[in-house]
């Protein structure tokens, strides 16, 4: 009775809260509904298509604010366990393939040691039932051949015991190296070995003949480099021989100009020379070709930057360098250049490369060119009438500077022409007279 009073109660209580069965089982899922709607509430937002003008709403509902939800969690979860199994997962998986490897490496070590020695204990136990045989069979056998048959059969005997030992090795000894490799193995490495062997000495006598009729061409090439250069140094300095006396009284040595010839650039001579590094340890004949070939160089660079030659056509001096009676009070003076006869418009020419570095009138020597040609030399154009360059330009041999005239202090149409070392006159002629 008591228990259909409990149940009768239960009943009630159902009826008064719930409408049904079904809305009692289903109220926790319900409650759990409520709870995630707070949580994620629908949300509504608007979107205007700009071109069009139109605007339009959207919503979200709590189902799919909880359903996105939720595949973020599950999405951040995959990624922190794949993360955390790729970290610590993936080095203990190494470690056991390495493992592994090295499991089937001593095994296949382990039982190529069992074929050796199973083909040994093969051969042992022939020998043994050989020797056997002998001992038994043999009617006449001296003491000493019985002896040396007693001794073959422990030999076996020893050979035998030796190969339990190692097979035993193989099954209980962790740190176990193979005793024996395959002779078969031995000799093909042998045979290849020794095939290499025929083939590098093969090489090394054709590299050996190589090399001789390498030295030999070598050595023909650097005689015949050595005596082209001579030949040509020997050119050059038979046309600069005649300047060394006035380069000596500059203070100048060839060798020091020949430096600084190789040392110069500008854009109508080239880039430096840069003189070839030879290791000391190699023959001397290869630094001396190096060092020939430097001077050599130097002084083909320093014939076509020194300014060599007449800056006119027809020369004719009517006055040369040093002391004279002035023109204009008879007085002895230093005449600082050489003076060209000509007419007023004749062509006066740059006789080496360089660059004008005065192109105007100057006082006492009127309209004026002059041009710098590098290594601290350059030439003055005085007395012209007219001037067909300007101040920077580059002229080459030939190129005309200017035209003959008289302005300035000057009795008649002529050219007066100076050399100058770093902005001192000297004696012209022997750069003038080839």
């Amino acid at each position: 009775m008591p228990h259909c009073l409990h149940l009768v109660e239960m009943i009630n209580f159902i009826t008064r809260h719930f409408t049904s069965l079904w809305a009692l089982i289903t109220s926790p899922f319900r409650a759990i509904w409520r709870i995630i709607s707070r949580i994620f509430p629908p949300r509504e937002f608007t979107v205007m298509d700009t071109p069009r003008g139109n605007v339009y709403t959207f919503k979200q509902s709590s189902f799919w604010r909880f359903t996105k939800f939720c595949g973020k969690i599950g999405l951040f979860i995959w990624a922190a366990w794949s993360t955390y199994v790729f970290i610590y997962h993936r080095p203990l998986l190494q470690k056991r393939t390495q493992q592994l490897e090295q499991a089937r490496a001593q095994h296949a070590r382990q039982m190529t040691d069992l074929q050796v020695y199973l083909a040994k204990f093969n051969d042992l136990t022939r020998s043994l039932n050989v020797t056997d045989d002998k001992i038994l069979n043999a009617k006449k056998l001296s003491d000493e051949e019985k002896e040396n048959l007693i001794n073959a059969r422990l030999k076996t005997w020893g050979e035998l015991d030796f190969l339990r030992t190692r097979v035993s090795e193989i099954f209980t000894d962790d740190e176990y190296t193979p005793e024996y490799a395959k002779l078969s193995e031995l000799s093909a490495e042998y045979e290849l070995t020794r095939s290499e062997n025929e083939e590098l000495k093969k090489r090394n006598a054709a590299i050996v003949e190589s090399m001789q009729a390498v030295v030999a061409a070598d050595t023909e090439i650097i005689d015949t480099v050595s005596a082209l250069a001579a030949d040509k140094t020997e050119e050059l300095r038979r046309d600069l021989k005649k300047i060394n006396a006035t380069i000596a009284t500059l203070g100048l040595s060839e060798r020091a100009l020949v430096a600084k010839a190789n040392k110069y650039t500008n854009p109508l001579v080239g880039a430096a020379f840069s003189p070839l590094e030879i290791d000391k340890s190699l023959d001397p004949k290869y630094q001396k070709l190096a060092d020939d070939l430097e001077l050599w160089h130097g002084l083909a660079r320093l014939h076509t930057i020194l300014p060599i030659g007449a800056p006119v056509k027809q020369m004719r001096i009517t006055s040369n360098y040093g002391m004279r009676k002035d023109p204009f009070d008879g007085k002895q003076k230093r005449h600082r250049g050489i003076d060209f006869a000509g007419k007023i418009g004749t062509e006066l020419m740059a006789v080496a490369p360089g660059r004008v570095v005065s192109a105007g009138e100057r006082v006492g020597y009127g309209t004026t060119v002059e041009i710098d040609h590098g290594l601290g030399f350059t030439t003055l154009y005085a007395h012209l009438s007219q001037i067909t360059v300007s101040r920077g330009d580059w002229v080459r041999p030939g190129t005309v500077v200017g035209l003959g005239g008289s302005s300035g202090r000057s009795t008649g149409p002529h050219l007066h022409y100076e050399i100058r070392y770093k902005g001192a006159q000297f004696d012209p002629a022997k750069f003038v007279k080839e």
